[in-house]
């Protein structure tokens, strides 16, 4: 992002723009979970399983994952869960031993492929493309969601799956009637990531995103066209969530979302029986437990 210039307020990128596009919470119960979205003022959409397509034209291949959006005006929040035994599924399931709880990030590009030259470009090791999709109901019917991945080898950013994607079928992903939410949720802001060694992860993840990484309040920051990654000190991390202790580093600790308003949010959140508090023009909210540990940091939209 070019200093001084406002963000871009479109769903998704154009040219070589790049924006947070989601977060996932990886869950083992994805019932509980999705009643955790929903005492929490969300409207989750339907649960969905995620297919990979047959390039020789057959029956899709189930990932042996699941999932369950919230679907925001930009960005969504998303529930993962395994559905069968796979590779994937099986990433899901060492991630939720460490701990329950946020382990994706996906970064929105307007195309997959010349994001993924450029990943093995700046040094990473890259996986080929995968091209996903999953059913989704739409008011005029049965259709798809469908998207390309690019993604690095396991290890490469220990953070958690950290992801490129190129949205194909934009329609049918933010359709109207889910992005109204009784907590005002609209915008995904930022994702906080509490680190061992911020310098070093803010030089891959700037590496990784193309974008620099400049200094903030007990770390560093990568801000992007549209959204941020927020790159801390254990230490900074816990000064500002005390309530959440860290299970082990590096811990996807909280996620930052615009709502339309703090009042709102605050008494939809207490009467879903989480409570929140207040810290400057913030509303700080932990989890329920059932989407795993960490906080949401609520900001006025406007």
């Amino acid at each position: 992002m070019t200093p001084g210039r406002s963000e871009v307020d479109r769903q998704l990128p154009i040219g070589d723009e790049i924006f947070l596009d989601h977060i996932a919470h990886f869950v083992p119960d994805r019932d509980a979970a999705r009643a955790a979205l929903t005492r929490a003022g969300f409207a989750p959409a339907p649960i969905s399983i995620q297919v990979n397509p047959d390039p020789a034209g057959g029956r899709p291949k189930p990932t042996g994952t699941g999932n369950v959006t919230a679907m925001l005006a930009r960005g969504y929040v998303e529930i993962l869960f395994k559905t069968s035994d796979t590779p994937i599924a099986r990433e899901v399931d060492a991630a939720i031993a460490r701990y329950p709880g946020l382990h994706l990030a996906a970064f929105a590009v307007a195309d997959a492929a010349v994001a993924h030259r450029r990943l093995g470009e700046a040094g990473f090791r890259t996986q080929p493309l995968i091209a996903m999709q999953r059913p989704v109901e739409t008011v005029a019917g049965p259709d798809i969601a469908a998207f390309t991945l690019a993604r690095i080898e396991a290890g490469q950013m220990p953070e958690g799956r950290i992801q490129m994607l190129t949205h194909r079928t934009e329609h049918t992903v933010w359709q109207p009637r889910w992005l109204d939410h009784p907590n005002g949720a609209r915008k995904l802001v930022a994702l906080t990531i509490a680190v061992a060694d911020v310098g070093e992860a803010a030089a891959r993840f700037a590496r990784f995103t193309g974008r620099a990484a400049v200094p903030c309040e007990g770390g560093q920051t990568v801000a992007l066209d549209r959204g941020r990654v927020e790159l801390v000190r254990a230490d900074a991390f816990r000064g500002r969530f005390p309530e959440i202790a860290i299970p082990s580093l590096p811990f996807m600790g909280a996620c930052t979302i615009a709502v339309t308003s703090l009042a709102t949010a605050d008494k939809v959140l207490r009467h879903g029986g989480i409570t929140p508090r207040y810290a400057a023009d913030q509303l700080i909210a932990p989890f329920p437990h059932e989407l795993g540990m960490g906080v949401w940091v609520l900001e006025s939209a406007g």
